[in-house]
């Protein structure tokens, strides 16, 4: 475990992410080979966790994904704000929203979120999605998403929603059937004193500012989306092969982004194919290739890469055959264990999971 301060990583769990790793993979690479001043590249950079890592070493990055929820909460490893100016921020959009335009109406809606809750929820949803560039609001926008759901603390409100797991949402038919049964009530909360206390410990002590941008957009255009770029270090993950649920697994997060006030199972712009392991291999080569581009020469290269249960490929042979003729040479590939988050998470809602996760490995390559 790496020397770092409990509140000055503080910022890093601001909203919990599908499959997201931890800061330590990230930091502790750079925090050995890095510098400060040296660009950091993620091509899928998820919640932002090497975006992060590489703030806290001083080193001004780029953050790539495919997905609004991603990028929206990478953002907030970037920006810099107060407690005191999140919570005013808050009020004042309550104080100056009228009715909104839209609330989702239905059962699940009904038994997720008390009446008061959804419509102030509503009313904050509409004035971000009519303006969040500013520090203050990217920062509140990320905390409101963390605790859009999550579990009932029986001390005091930390979360907006029914019980629920705080990392990935609830379908709803099985939701509704659950709070039924258990005679769940959604509970009435102050969503500003919500949003203070999770501010506070947040936002208590952040890494000095550096340079860096999210870039919501496909990886395998980096060329055109990041000319005369010259990175020195690409430390990322990739979604695993057959992993296309970060969308429907994050569809309330998606709904208060702008999506709909339902479950999408449709493919994502930008997503990478996961018809069959070779298209897989040649959507991930694109991505390589591109970031070689886009890099310096002798540019390192980290990338924690995995296999999911119901997929028999090999994540490791596709791997390898991502990195064929991609302007990267293979160095070393090692075991990293694996991952285990998600079964306390189905826990929190009635859940419960067998499977023992799969191993992962990092691989590490230089830019020819």
């Amino acid at each position: 475990m790496l020397d770092l301060k409990m509140h000055s990583a503080s910022l890093n769990s601001i909203c919990p992410y599908y499959t997201m790793y931890p800061l330590d993979f990230p930091l502790a690479y750079l925090r050995r080979y890095g510098r400060a001043g040296r660009w950091v590249l993620d091509p899928f950079c998820g919640r932002g966790t090497t975006n992060f890592a590489a703030r806290f070493c001083g080193m001004p990055s780029v953050g790539v994904d495919s997905s609004r929820i991603a990028a929206a909460i990478a953002e907030a490893k970037l920006a810099m704000a107060t407690e005191e100016s999140v919570v005013k921020c808050l009020r004042q959009i309550l104080a100056d929203a009228g009715w909104p335009e839209a609330m989702p109406q239905g059962e699940f809606w009904e038994w997720a979120y008390h009446p008061t809750t959804l419509y102030d929820l509503c009313r904050v949803r509409e004035s971000l999605l009519a303006h969040c560039r500013s520090d203050v609001r990217i920062i509140l926008r990320a905390i409101l998403l963390g605790a859009l759901h999550g579990p009932v603390n029986k001390r005091r409100a930390t979360y907006l929603s029914n019980q629920c797991p705080r990392t990935f949402a609830p379908k709803p038919r099985y939701a509704v059937r659950f709070w039924k049964d258990k005679d769940l009530r959604p509970p009435q909360v102050d969503l500003a004193e919500i949003v203070r206390i999770r501010a506070s410990w947040y936002l208590a002590e952040v890494p000095e500012k550096v340079d860096g941008h999210i870039l919501q957009n496909d990886s395998r255009t980096l060329t055109a989306i990041l000319p005369e770029s010259k990175f020195d270090f690409v430390v990322t993950s990739p979604p695993y092969y057959g992993m296309r649920t970060y969308v429907p697994d994050q569809w309330l997060r998606n709904w208060f982004l702008g999506g709909p006030p339902e479950v999408v199972y449709e493919q994502s712009p930008g997503e990478l194919a996961h018809t069959d392991p070779d298209d897989f291999a040649s959507s991930l080569a694109k991505v390589w290739k591109a970031a070689a581009e886009v890099c310096a020469d002798g540019a390192r290269l980290l990338c924690r890469f995995g296999g999911i249960h119901d997929r028999k490929q090999d994540p490791r042979e596709i791997l390898e055959q991502s990195f064929r003729d991609s302007g990267w040479r293979l160095r070393t590939i090692r075991g990293a264990g694996s991952s285990k988050d998600g079964k306390r998470q189905a826990a929190q809602f009635g859940q419960r999971v067998s499977k023992v996760p799969r191993d992962e490995f990092d691989v590490y390559a230089v830019r020819n």
